[in-house]
């Protein structure tokens, strides 16, 4: 991956600035939690983070993820967010705390199976977009109460809304939120750096937030899922 400089300084204030525009946006700042996407970047993107206060890290792939909680500072609560992957669970699970990606049956298998009771969120596809992950949004139900049943503490559920287009994407958290309540899940994990305040609006009670706080990611990463 590129290197790219990331001055904690610069972090700590990108941070205000968004506890600031959340509480804007009408959300408690103190309670909803901040996800660092650390996607592309090295491991001073972690440390920076961890020194402006957010103790929640989260990474798409297995290989990052594994290379970086290998230099983080303790404390450090790490959040996989990416698809997950059978073969590449057992690697995870001695790191992951919080598991973003439940898009299937077989994934809440392989997760309960590797990290009994895991904190998880049921990813859903609100959009419909074939290009993205998720349960189709029928299915939630099923999935939260198969991973219910494997013994999985279901947080919540996810989703990315669409890009570009933040009328629909406050339709789409407004549909999740909903459909959370209806599930009785306290969690709600949406809300990018284009459109987190609107998902704070809209209920959003963790945000998963990279180039907001980092800036631009360095060109793409050759990274094995």
């Amino acid at each position: 991956m590129a290197a790219v400089s990331i001055e904690a300084e610069t972090v700590a204030a990108r941070v205000a600035d968004v506890r600031r525009r959340v509480a804007h946006a009408g959300g408690d700042p103190d309670e909803i939690r901040i996800v660092a996407v650390t996607k592309g970047f090295g491991p001073e993107a972690v440390a920076a983070a961890f020194q402006a206060g957010l103790v929640d890290v989260g990474e798409n792939y297995a290989q990052e993820l594994v290379a970086k909680a290998s230099a983080s500072p303790p404390g450090v609560r790490w959040h996989f967010l990416g698809t997950v992957q059978r073969n590449k669970v057992s690697r995870l699970a001695p790191l992951v705390r919080v598991w973003h990606g439940i898009d299937r049956p077989r994934a809440a298998d392989a997760v309960a199976a590797a990290t009994p009771g895991a904190e998880v969120f049921v990813e859903v596809n609100v959009t419909g977009a074939p290009s993205r992950s998720g349960c189709a949004p029928g299915e939630a139900e099923a999935l939260v109460e198969h991973c219910r049943a494997v013994g999985l503490d279901v947080a919540g559920l996810m989703t990315v809304g669409p890009e570009g287009d933040i009328d629909a994407g406050r339709r789409d958290f407004r549909w999740l939120a909903r459909r959370a309540r209806e599930l009785r899940l306290r969690g709600l994990s949406m809300g990018m750096s284009d459109d987190f305040e609107v998902a704070v609006a809209e209920g959003a009670t963790t945000l998963r937030l990279g180039r907001v706080l980092f800036g631009p990611r360095p060109g793409p990463a050759v990274v094995s899922r």
